[in-house]
């Protein structure tokens, strides 16, 4: 009977953690795609009377708007889902993410209506990461809160997937479409078939609807409101969260700043540099950061699983000093324009930013208490987010043809050294009790 009461047990958590990542994916895959085509197709297609490096910058600031986004939408997202639940202010994030998604792909371009058409599509950018600012507090909270104590970084990294999948996803739909239309029509209309299909979020959010339950830990909070009487909670839990752990939440945003910087630069501002520099072919760099994509999620679980035995802090904390390290390898590995060395430097990159991302949902977890979990959690993901990822791709942009290359791997490196501070000012948090966090 406790054998089958075990397995049914972990049936429900590989249910959980399956639909977790199956959300988040093609969530991100919305996301990332996005920036592939803001560095790829939006600066004619938006910008088309620019001169071409205007265009980028304006199409990549297109790109940023959805990270200013971000964290709106978490506070938005943080609020309810302290109040009404993880579950059904996820499925109000993917929702509103494959709206808006499925809306550019039917956008008319600037040849069409003008300047009308980027005011649209950074309008929808912006809905893009209204949802994400809520969709990760979630999804990670839906895993990681019904996980077993001992499990909460592997289960964690099922939501934490969904980006490179994400990434894996975008890429793969571009790389498709272009292979199986003209480049003529792939820039007028091809390009909208991989937005297009973002409607199938409004299916993910139905199955979630009708087969997932709320987290436990959720669930005991809101049979005992009468135990957290504290009125500021029932409130606000955003404000509570800010006034609780202000120094979580800022270190929080600290310890996601490289994994932004790096991780931005590495599949957008790449792709724009390795065609430009490097003179490599556009499905070349797509498939180089589709394979690197690849290497990083089966390597995600490794590193989450390490946290769960040894511990959060120190396996984040050596992912951010391979990852300042190594920044000063990519671009001359890049630079030599051969495939195989260009898929070694992106990959490199990754594996040492799974060392961080991986366990970085358990982490943020376990940092916060359950009544403000989701607020706090959010707010220090995302705040990490507009500072780190916002303007990567930009600033990238203008230190490589302003200055010089090894700027870029600078400004990794800083990111990556900030990181490093803001972690080990931390607390370990893998041996905690989600249901008792001070």
């Amino acid at each position: 009977m406790e054998n089958l009461e075990n397995n049914q047990k972990k049936s429900n958590m590989q249910k959980v953690a399956l639909t977790a990542l199956a959300g988040t994916s093609i969530e991100w895959y919305d996301f990332f795609l996005y920036g592939a085509a803001a560095a790829l197709i939006f600066p004619s297609a938006f910008f088309g009377e620019m001169p071409p490096t205007t265009a980028l910058l304006l199409s990549l600031l297109t790109f940023a708007a959805g990270f200013i986004a971000r964290p709106i939408g978490g506070i938005v997202f943080g609020h309810f889902g302290d109040k009404v639940g993880r579950k059904k202010t996820l499925i109000s994030a993917l929702m509103l993410m494959g709206v808006s998604s499925t809306l550019i792909g039917l956008l008319p371009t600037y040849a069409m209506i003008g300047v009308a058409a980027p005011i649209l599509l950074t309008s929808l950018r912006f809905a893009q990461g209204l949802a994400i600012g809520g969709q990760w507090g979630g999804a990670m909270l839906l895993v990681t809160e019904s996980a077993p104590s001992n499990q909460r970084g592997y289960y964690g990294a099922f939501a934490q997937a969904g980006a490179p999948i994400g990434v894996i996803l975008a890429n793969l739909a571009l790389i498709i479409t272009s292979a199986l239309v003209s480049e003529e029509f792939f820039n007028t209309w091809g390009w909208r078939i991989p937005f297009l299909a973002s409607a199938v979020l409004i299916l993910i959010s139905m199955y979630i609807q009708l087969n997932l339950e709320d987290t436990e830990a959720f669930k005991a909070l809101a049979n005992n409101k009468d135990a957290h009487s504290n009125k500021n909670i029932q409130k606000s839990p955003v404000i509570e969260a800010i006034r609780k752990y202000p120094k979580r939440i800022f270190l929080a945003a600290g310890a996601f700043l490289s994994v932004q910087v790096t991780f931005y630069i590495l599949i957008a501002f790449m792709l724009a540099y390795g065609v430009t520099s490097a003179n490599m072919a556009r499905d070349d760099m797509l498939t180089a950061v589709l394979i690197a994509s690849a290497i990083m999620v089966p390597i995600q679980f490794v590193f989450s699983s390490y946290s769960d035995r040894h511990g959060r802090k120190g396996i984040f904390m050596l992912g951010a000093i391979l990852t300042a390290i190594w920044a000063f390898v990519i671009f001359p590995l890049v630079d030599t324009g051969n495939f195989y060395l260009i898929v070694l430097a992106i990959s490199g990159g990754l594996i040492f930013l799974a060392m961080m991302y991986g366990p970085q949902a358990a982490f943020f977890t376990e940092l916060f208490s359950t009544e403000v979990r989701y607020s706090g959690a959010t707010l220090g993901y995302q705040f990490g987010a507009i500072v780190g990822g916002a303007f990567a791709p930009t600033i990238a942009v203008k230190l490589w043809t302003e200055f010089d290359i090894i700027w870029v791997s600078a400004y990794i490196a800083l990111a990556s050294l900030l990181t490093l501070i803001s972690v080990m000012a931390l607390t370990e948090t893998y041996q905690s009790d989600l249901n008792n966090t001070d």
